[in-house]
């Protein structure tokens, strides 16, 4: 029994890996199905509606359909990495979910209930699986790994649109990067911390409870440097059909192929949860204290749906330029990027530098 005691936080940890895990799964298949919907009603086409009422099991039969396909590999590939590509890019799109906390740790639990006294010392759930004191550092490092994948995936294909795929990929991907990691240097020196649970409490003190409001300009640069770096219309040159075929991943088909899909609507996902607890006060919800008292299991269930609503926000924004603006020309994309973006987001450094040097 001691022993079960003793590793009961790990064993509350591995629970809440696989429940996070089911969450973003359940996120990114309907996200697909929303995508398909959505652009159908833009472009005034019914979408999918055959599998399931009004085609919601659609995200199923699409996973079927890649595990049942043959799986094609190149004769002249690189095999190890050509296998190894798309696990790479799935698996940083994943490890970030680990930091973000999704709600606010629930302090009203009594785990006396369990048999044997294995809760006997916790007192509390908190909504994250890992609290990092630099979790936001490990989450831009994990994410700019994930171009490994996509880079690999484009060389190990021995394909020259698979290759160029990969080299705009990596071009795009380090140029916006640096806009990105400036747009939060504002958050880290309002906040004072790394810990992104700590960024959420402080938005929850600050006068404005959101961060956009005092940095809209690193909120606009922070969201268009997201879509460069999801590969996201306009910004999709690495896989620009018209040009490319299908870019890094002409060559990939069945499972490999899908895991390449799932890696993009997975990082669609993380920096729409980046985004929201950066900027839109992460789970925090204004005035729900007033309703529900803090700490208590509702507090938490409807601190949780506040946060998914922010974060759906920010996927139908995707789907929603997917379905409205064309695409850059590669000469365009990385002038915006160096010329105006990177620029913009230095601007925005110094501005709230000099704010808070004056109001301390």
């Amino acid at each position: 029994m001691e022993l079960l005691k003793q590793f009961f936080p790990l064993i509350v940890s591995a629970v809440g890996i696989v429940v996070v895990f089911g969450i973003v799964m359940g996120v990114v298949a309907y996200t697909v199905l929303a995508e398909r919907k959505l652009l159908g009603w833009i472009q005034g086409r019914i979408g999918p509606n055959r599998v399931g009422p009004w085609g919601i099991m659609q995200p199923f039969a699409d996973l079927l359909k890649f595990i049942l396909k043959e799986d094609l590999i190149p004769d002249k590939s690189t095999k190890f990495i050509y296998f190894l590509a798309p696990v790479v890019a799935v698996t940083c799109a994943m490890m970030p979910m680990i930091v973000y906390p999704f709600g606010p740790t629930i302090t009203s639990i009594d785990w006396g209930f369990l048999p044997f006294g294995i809760g006997q010392g916790l007192h509390a759930l908190p909504l994250v699986v890992a609290r990092l004191d630099i979790g936001l550092l490990y989450v831009l490092g994990i994410t700019s790994v994930g171009v490994y994948g996509i880079a690999l995936a484009g060389w190990s294909s021995n394909n020259k649109y698979s290759l160029m795929g990969g080299l705009r990929s990596s071009a795009q991907l380090v140029s916006y990067e640096l806009a990105m990691g400036a747009s939060v240097l504002g958050v880290v020196m309002l906040a004072g911390t790394l810990d992104l649970s700590e960024i959420v409490s402080q938005q929850t003190r600050s006068p404005f409870k959101w961060y956009i409001i005092p940095q809209f300009i690193g909120f606009i640069v922070f969201l268009i440097a997201a879509f460069a770096e999801t590969n996201r219309v306009p910004f999709d040159l690495p896989e620009a059909e018209t040009e490319l075929v299908a870019g890094f991943h002409t060559e990939y088909s069945a499972l490999k192929f899908a895991l390449f899909f799932m890696a993009e609507y997975i990082n669609m996902f993380t920096v729409s949860v980046m985004c929201t607890t950066l900027f839109l006060g992460g789970w925090y919800v204004p005035g729900l204290s007033y309703i529900f008292a803090v700490g208590s299991i509702p507090y938490a269930i409807f601190s949780f749906l506040g946060f998914m609503a922010k974060l759906c926000g920010f996927l139908f924004l995707y789907i929603w330029v997917r379905g409205t603006l064309p695409r850059f020309r590669f000469d365009q994309l990385m002038n915006f990027g160096w010329k105006f973006l990177l620029p913009l987001a230095l601007i925005n450094v110094i501005l709230t530098v000099i704010i808070v040097y004056l109001v301390n």
